[in-house]
């Protein structure tokens, strides 16, 4: 696996083939796929966190079922374009992915040179939830259990909006 800017992604890439997008959050990770064209991202699922190789099984297999080709993780860069805490936290996350051993990859059909890129990630939680109250009209209960896939949604989106304009 490497980490690639977003911009060297789809020359990485299998053709025909999902990028998943995650929103880590303190107690969740967000989890968003691609369609095989890579024009739309869409929310998956809701990882809940506990240790680090019961969240990397539920992705690699969640990877396995989409037939993903790449991960796009949102970076939680400060406003003012600074990293801080949260920025080494999703970059340590990253490098425990790096250090996964291979016969994890190849035990769920993954190539293990998997690429991940970062993406700038400062405003997917807030657009998300003014969107979920403004437009889709939910509850704060309900805000709670679609912000963090809808976030990934979000970033993921934005990636693959990058990535077409790239090429």
């Amino acid at each position: 696996m490497a980490i690639l800017d977003i911009t060297e992604l789809k020359a990485a890439l299998p053709p025909r083939r999902a990028l998943i997008g995650l929103d880590l959050g303190e107690k969740t990770i967000g989890v968003a796929v691609s369609d095989i064209s890579l024009s739309i991202g869409s929310p998956l699922e809701l990882i809940k966190k506990s240790k680090f190789t019961q969240e990397a099984e539920r992705l690699l297999l969640l990877m396995k079922q989409r037939e993903a080709s790449g991960l796009v993780i949102g970076l939680p860069v400060n406003m003012d374009g600074t990293e801080g805490p949260r920025c080494q936290s999703v970059r340590a996350f990253a490098r425990n992915l790096l250090r996964l051993p291979t016969e994890k990859f190849t035990a769920a059909g993954l190539d293990p040179d998997l690429p991940i890129a970062f993406w700038d990630e400062r405003w997917s939680s807030s657009v998300m939830n003014r969107f979920l109250i403004e437009e889709a009209d939910l509850t704060r209960a309900k805000r709670a259990e679609v912000i963090d896939r809808s976030a990934a949604a979000y970033i993921l989106q934005g990636a693959l909006d990058r990535i077409r304009s790239a090429t």
